[in-house]
């Protein structure tokens, strides 16, 4: 669990563990260890992942390999988080699973699911009247078998309460990174996506938070000019900056632009300096006025209107509630007040 500078007490890594159904995807398993696996905090490694099966063993997995998984669903009783891979196809949760799931979030465990894996969470009775969302192909089924359940059927993930779920296959990842970054907060997830040479956290919108993320870029025409303008937030940069450092016109660059990250390079722009804001405002002790002019957003009231707009809170209050620094850094993974978040695909 994360500790402040000034605590001496012994770290211990947040234990993980992840139940492998028969047949797993490979690729879903490898997402917790690829991402959790990376993350250092002061003290040591920041998680421990553990994989289990009903059965020890080998197992079969979607890409007709066989997998030998050695723990058992004993280890879910020393899980701080348990998380439920996916097939990436229908299959029936094993009732031993069920179970294991079931009495895990009786005892208050933080219990999540990759693609079917939200399949299990149903099964055992944690996501009625709760907001869940599952792979796209599998939504009707989930919704027909589990009506209790609110499906958002067009999210990466939703988290509501203890339970987390996401859709298929690489939404995974963006759920993971959540998953770091409420822990660890936003500079210690960004610096794992970057390692992992994926997308940063990807934001979305809760209760009080609504957001609307980027959508995944499918180009690199523009890449030496995002990651220019990503080392200048701080200056008044304007399209015509833009795209003179692209060397062409403003209307080229807003057509390659739109094209590769779906949306206009004002629009990116503004979206990259909220995420700066955000990260400054959870590691630094900065006035309001130079978080405002280290991200390029102006002014303490510019950077209040953006950022209530986007979260639903003042900077004042985001710093409050995700702050990295002083005695929150003290706080066990996984113990924030419950909540509920549903981020947009």
């Amino acid at each position: 669990m994360p500790r402040s500078q000034g605590d001496h007490r012994a770290h211990r890594a947040h234990r993980v563990v992840v139940i492998a159904p028969s047949p797993v995807s490979m690729f879903n398993l490898a997402i917790p260890e690829m991402l959790l696996g990376k993350v250092e905090v002061p003290g040591g490694p920041g998680y421990e992942v553990v994989v289990c099966t009903p059965r020890p063993g080998a197992i079969a997995t979607t890409g007709g390999l066989s997998l030998h998984v050695q723990h058992g669903l004993d280890a879910v009783g020393d899980a701080d988080t348990l998380l439920v891979a996916g097939t990436g196809h229908r299959y029936e949760p094993d009732p031993l699973t069920v179970a294991a799931v079931r009495e895990a979030a009786d005892r208050g465990t933080r219990i999540a699911s990759i693609c079917s894996g939200a399949f299990v969470l149903a099964e055992a009775g944690l996501l009625d009247g709760r907001s869940a969302t599952t792979y796209w192909q599998l939504a009707e089924e989930l919704r027909s078998r589990y009506p209790a359940l609110d499906l958002k059927g067009d999210v990466l993930y939703v988290e509501d309460g203890q339970v987390m779920t996401s859709s298929g296959y690489a939404a995974g990842i963006d759920l993971c990174l959540h998953i770091i970054r409420t822990d660890y907060g936003a500079a210690v997830a960004n610096e794992v996506a970057r390692a992992a040479l994926v997308a940063p956290v990807r934001p979305g919108g809760q209760t009080q938070f609504t957001q609307t993320p980027l959508p995944p870029e499918r180009g690199n025409a523009c890449a030496d000019t995002r990651g220019w303008a990503m080392r200048r937030l701080d200056e008044p940069l304007t399209l015509t900056d833009l795209a003179r450092h692209a060397g062409v016109s403003v209307r080229t660059l807003t057509r390659r632009f739109h094209a590769e990250s779906g949306v206009s390079p004002l629009q990116w722009l503004l979206h990259q300096r909220i995420e700066r804001a955000k990260e400054l405002l959870e590691t630094t002790s900065f006035p309001m006025d130079r978080v405002a002019q280290a991200c390029g957003l102006g002014t303490a009231d510019s950077l209040r209107g953006h950022l209530v707009r986007r979260t639903g809170l003042t900077p004042s209050a985001y710093r409050a509630q995700f702050s990295r620094l002083g005695s929150r850094s003290g706080t066990r993974p996984g113990t924030q007040k419950a909540r509920r978040t549903s981020i947009a695909a």
